[in-house]
């Protein structure tokens, strides 16, 4: 009878184990980016955009408990402007020989409908700053060519330059100091 008693108080603990699935996804660098707009001078709109890798822990049953990490190659910056590509990754910018890389790290997920409120930590440039992703997703799952289930994530954020230490030589009337991130990542379950 005590075994009978013990697997049933074992399955009581295992159930709600099984109902709480997470699964891995990481990100298909040849379908993910950070893009970014910044003011220039107060009359146009420089945009460019990094590549980015990640993963996102995802508990199918209550994507609040899910985490996402993801890191932007800064060394990677491309506006289209070779010149000026080399002078963001200096050291008056981003300092991409020192700092070739910005990481994000989740610290809490809400959801509400398909919008998702993602908080995080977002380390750039050297300094650890926190941030509010305004995401929407998944889209899918959908199966792909490699017969794995893709998804998408959009999400949005602005940060401010200055806060970072990116650029600080520079006024907010020559180079925005606000620069707006958007971020596309389609994940692969693995």
């Amino acid at each position: 009878m005590k075994p009978l008693v013990l697997a049933t108080a074992l399955i009581a603990l295992i159930a709600p184990l099984a109902g709480a699935q997470t699964s891995n996804w990481t990100a298909d660098p040849a379908h993910s980016d950070v893009s970014f707009s910044i003011i220039h001078m107060g009359i146009s709109t420089v945009r460019g955009h990094f590549g980015v890798t990640g993963s996102i822990a995802y508990n199918e049953a209550d994507v609040t408990k899910s985490t996402v990490n993801a890191t932007i190659n800064v060394a990677s910056v491309d506006t289209a402007q070779s010149a000026r590509d080399n002078d963001i990754k200096g050291a008056q910018w981003f300092n991409a020989a020192s700092f070739p890389t910005a990481t994000f790290t989740s610290t809490s997920v809400a959801k509400s409908g398909n919008h998702l409120t993602i908080n995080g930590n977002l380390t750039l440039h050297g300094v650890t700053k926190p941030v509010v992703l305004d995401a929407q997703g998944p889209n899918g799952p959908i199966t792909g060519m490699d017969h794995k289930p893709h998804a998408g994530f959009t999400a949005t954020t602005t940060i401010k330059r200055t806060d970072f230490g990116i650029g600080a030589n520079f006024p907010a009337a020559m180079v925005g100091d606000e620069v707006k991130l958007d971020i596309d990542l389609e994940v692969v379950k693995q």
